[in-house]
């Protein structure tokens, strides 16, 4: 009878932990990250390869994987593709913008960061006043003329929050 309290017990605190763990998903141009973290238990990241255009890099707690998503499959190449008609179901595009919208709003900014150079010094200066206004509001916006270009946009939510989202649409 113990093991079986002891273990109904271990397994609420996973799912516990599993529900408020903070799920990152950052995106860095300069540094070419591109990666989804959930804490401690594992991270996807976009990478480039040099065979390939695009691989998959999946860390866990014990080992890594890399899969190819633009690779194809030889029984895919074998298999003759059928075209499949959709139903007659219209899905209502507004409720689905809705429930983006919501899942959207579940996220906080933790970073953003925003330095660019257009090319053209005209449109530069044009940007630097709206810049210069939102720096006071909601990340850091930068207009620079040396030719940089840079985004980082760092994004934080728990999976609770994403729940909460959908139950509350």
């Amino acid at each position: 009878m113990m093991p079986w309290i002891i273990t109904g017990i271990l397994l609420f605190l996973f799912i516990t932990y599993l529900l408020f763990v903070p799920l990152d998903i950052v995106v860095n141009i300069a540094k070419k990250q591109y990666f989804v973290r959930i804490w401690g238990l594992a991270k996807v990241a976009l990478e480039g390869h040099e065979k390939e255009f695009l691989r998959i890099k999946l860390n866990t707690l014990f080992t890594r994987f890399y899969f190819y998503p633009l690779r194809k499959k030889e029984k895919e190449k074998e298999k003759k593709k059928k075209i499949e008609k959709s139903s007659g179901k219209k899905q209502n595009f507004r409720s689905n913008l809705k429930r983006g919208l919501q899942l959207l709003k579940s996220f906080k900014v933790k970073k953003l960061l925003l330095d660019i150079d257009t090319g053209n010094c005209i449109q530069n200066a044009k940007l630097y006043p709206a810049f210069a206004f939102l720096n006071h509001y909601v990340g850091t916006f930068q207009v620079n003329f040396e030719g940089r270009v840079n985004v980082v946009l760092h994004l934080q939510s728990r999976p609770i929050y994403i729940i909460k989202s959908f139950i509350n649409n």
